[in-house]
Formats: C-alpha cells, sequence, structure tokens
C-alpha cells in the first residue's frame, strides 16, 4: 500500500519520495504470538483427542481380549505380563486396573493374581508416549530427547518391578499393606470423578467414530495420523515462540523443584483420569527443548500415582474388601516404588541413565526403537503368557 508523497530538501533541491504504509502482515505482526498460542492450544486439543481416541480403537477390539486374558490364570508372573499386554492393548492403566477391580469385585478373579497385573500395568501404560515420541523421529536431536522422555518412564516402572514384585511373591508385603490401608476406608461408598477432559474431546472422537465407520483399524490410522500431525506442528510453534519465555514458566512455575514437578503431574492425572495423557504431553515439550529430562522424571512420578485415583474410586464404589485391597495395592505398589527408588541418588540415576543411554543409541540405530516398542510391549509378555500360563 503507497500514501502520499513525502516531501524533503536534499543538497537544496526539492525531492518527492511516495512512502509506503505498513502491510496487513506488518499491521498484525503484534498479534502473531497470540496466534500461535491459540494455534497450540488447537493442536493439544486434537493431540489430546488423536491420544484418547488411539486408546478408543484399541478398546474397540482390544477390551474383549484384555477381559479374556486377565481372567486366564493365576501364576503371578504370568498375571504381571497379562497386565502389561492388556494395559498395551488398551492404553490406559485406569482402565486395566478398573478391569481387574470389576473382576475381583465379581469373583472373576483372584486377589493373588490381580496385584500382579496392576505391576503389569503400571509397565504397559508408558505404550502411549513411546508411540508419540516417534512423532519426532526425522529429527534426530529432537527424537533423542523425546524418546529417552518415554524410555525414562518406562525404565522407572521396570525398575520398579523388578524390585517390588519378588519381594511381594516371597514376602505378600504389599498384599499386607493394602489390606492395613483398606481397613482405613471400610465402609466408605465410592463417588464419580468428573474428566473434564474426557467430556471435552469425547465429540471430536464420537465423531471420528462415525466418519470411520466404527472400524476399530481406521479409526487408530486416523487417530495416529492426528497425533502425528498434531505432535509435529505443536513442536514448531513452540519453536517459533520466544523458547526462553516458555522455558522460565515451566522453570519458575510448574517445574521449579521436583516435589512441584511431581504435584503438578499428580493433579494433572487426577484429573484426566489417564497417566498416558499427561506423560505424552511431556514428550513434545521435551523434544523441543522446553523441558529437561530431569524435570520430567519427578513429574512422570507423581502420575504414577494419580492414575491410581480413578481404580480406587472405583472400588470403593463396590463397598466390598478386596476390589479395595486391590486398588490400594496399585496406590502402594507406585508410592513404595518412588520411596525406593527416587530417595536414594544413586538408584534414582540409573533410569535416567538407561534412557539416556538407550536414547542416544537410537538416533544412530532406527531399528532399536521400533524393537523396544514391539518386543516390550506385545512379543514378551505374550510368549511369557503362554509360557507360564
Amino acid at each position: 500500500m503507497w500514501s502520499g508523497p513525502v516531501i524533503y530538501r536534499k543538497q537544496g533541491c526539492l525531492i518527492e519520495r511516495p512512502v509506503r504504509m505498513p502491510s496487513f502482515a506488518q499491521l498484525s505482526k503484534p498479534l502473531a504470538p497470540w496466534l500461535k498460542v491459540a494455534a497450540i492450544v488447537i493442536c493439544l486439543y486434537l493431540f489430546i483427542a488423536g491420544v484418547s481416541g488411539m486408546g478408543e480403537a484399541f478398546n474397540l477390539f482390544g477390551k474383549g481380549f484384555a477381559n479374556r486374558v486377565l481372567a486366564a490364570t493365576c501364576n503371578p508372573f504370568a498375571a504381571l505380563m497379562m497386565g502389561l499386554l492388556a494395559t498395551s492393548l488398551v492404553q490406559s492403566s485406569s482402565t486395566t486396573t478398573s478391569i481387574i477391580v470389576g473382576m475381583v469385585a465379581g469373583g472373576a478373579l483372584s486377589i493373588e493374581a490381580a496385584i500382579p497385573m496392576v505391576m503389569g500395568a503400571n509397565i504397559g501404560t508408558t505404550i502411549t508416549a513411546t508411540m508419540v515420541s516417534f512423532g519426532s523421529m526425522r529429527h534426530p536431536a529432537e527424537f533423542e530427547r523425546a524418546f529417552g522422555t518415554a524410555l525414562l518412564h518406562l525404565f522407572f516402572n521396570v525398575a520398579a518391578v523388578s524390585i517390588i514384585f519378588p519381594l511381594e511373591i516371597s514376602t505378600g508385603i504389599l498384599t499386607e499393606i493394602a489390606h492395613e490401608g483398606q481397613l482405613l476406608f471400610s465402609n466408605v461408598g465410592g463417588m464419580w470423578l468428573c474428566n473434564p477432559m474426557k467430556a471435552a474431546t469425547g465429540p471430536f472422537i464420537s465423531l471420528l467414530k462415525i466418519l470411520c465407520f466404527g472400524n476399530p483399524v481406521l479409526l487408530l490410522f486416523a487417530t495416529l495420523g492426528i497425533t502425528y500431525v498434531m505432535l509435529v506442528w505443536m513442536v514448531k510453534l513452540l519453536r517459533s515462540l520466544v523458547l526462553s519465555k516458555v522455558e522460565v514458566f515451566f522453570d519458575k512455575v510448574l517445574f521449579r523443584s521436583w516435589p512441584r514437578a511431581m504435584l503438578f503431574g499428580f493433579l494433572l492425572t487426577v484429573a484426566m483420569q489417564t497417566s498416558s495423557v499427561p506423560t505424552s504431553l511431556a514428550v513434545p515439550l521435551a523434544g523441543a527443548g522446553v523441558l529437561k529430562l530431569m524435570q520430567v522424571y519427578p513429574f512422570t512420578l507423581g502420575s504414577n500415582v494419580g492414575t491410581t485415583i480413578t481404580a480406587f474410586l472405583a472400588a470403593l464404589a463396590t463397598g466390598m474388601e478386596l476390589p479395595v485391597i486391590v486398588a490400594f495395592s496399585h496406590i502402594s505398589f507406585n508410592v513404595i516404588g518412588i520411596l525406593i527408588i527416587w530417595t536414594f541418588p544413586a538408584v534414582r540415576k540409573l533410569p535416567l541413565l538407561a534412557a539416556q543411554y538407550v536414547a542416544k543409541h537410537s538416533m544412530k540405530a532406527r531399528y532399536i526403537p521400533v524393537t523396544i516398542l514391539v518386543s516390550v510391549y506385545f512379543i514378551i509378555p505374550f510368549t511369557l503368557v503362554l509360557i507360564f500360563a
């Protein structure tokens, strides 16, 4: 756009020069950060809907199988693997543990099998964050941070199971603690916990199900595509903003200290009633360099505890003793895991170092992440279930 001429004097002569008016892009430049924030919110919504939709897709053809395998055996080790496999299918430890609680309440599952299953569910729930990290594979440095974040959650839960599972089998300590905890909640009625995120994303997921004709395979591919595209755009938008300001917000407010980060992870997971979404949200933030691996660490631990609330309330709603013991064992398992591993700095570093090591080598050998995903969550547990069942 051009305005009227500007006349000025140069070396005794009058010179006329047109003046260019600011373009629309220049006028709207101050609004760009706000537009980007709005775009991030939209991408975040669609990303959460995509992650939740993946769980719904697996639910359509996997939940029935999950119910069948959960009731297949009472062998503790096989039960552990079944909990892992079932949670990998439905991508939600809250769903799996709620199923387990319901089956215990109905007498279809013994408490001896149920407690190892909830331990396996803790490992299986990390699959969503692992899958989300694959969205950064085209960018090596970003993928190292994102995949390392997912691995940190996986390795911590594996370490917790490796320590507590043998103790439970040999001494029954977790069952005893859970039984004592159950006595505190005797005759306590249940309640429904509002899930605003599920309410917000529900209509969009329902629309996707209609567009996919209720086909779980089509829904899975659609939600995978949405999750991947939104992940890429979120990272790009986060990078285009002034990341230093974003980092200051996380450093000074949400992740200023490990207790605050752990509490934030707990509250966010309680609000969403799933650990998959909060831990998956940490993946692109870590990939973009907004969060450091050590900041994500306590956040995921708080999320581990937060995800136990749904099944616990479901157990209270049954008004029965055994379901509450199972639900309380899930809480106890996560709390004890934090006390054993996080309390001792030397032990605390092991999952962190292992995640960094594997993520670093995964940049050079791209088959490593795929192998971990397929083997840890499906091949190994399925094979061991066949052997020990």
